[in-house]
């Protein structure tokens, strides 16, 4: 028979650093993404910028919540 052993948990501090990038690296992605429509569809207002910049926070806060509420379901 196998012994098994219990998976070793990340620290806590790593864990939500991860998030914490992630969080950032989608706001950054959504706002290059605006950024490249504007020229793209030659937009002087920069709407494309705060739209999809505003659609990429919210995603990624729908995404911290979720894996935060996860997170502490788990310990």
């Amino acid at each position: 028979m196998e012994d098994r052993k219990p998976k070793k948990q990340l620290n806590p501090f790593i864990r939500f650093s991860s998030i914490a990038i992630q969080m950032g690296l989608t706001i950054w992605l959504g706002s290059q993404l605006g950024s490249w429509l504007d020229v793209k569809f030659d937009n002087q207002e920069q709407l494309y910028y705060k739209i999809v910049t505003l659609c990429a926070v919210f995603i990624a806060i729908f995404s911290v919540i979720r894996q935060v509420i996860n997170l502490t379901n788990k310990d």
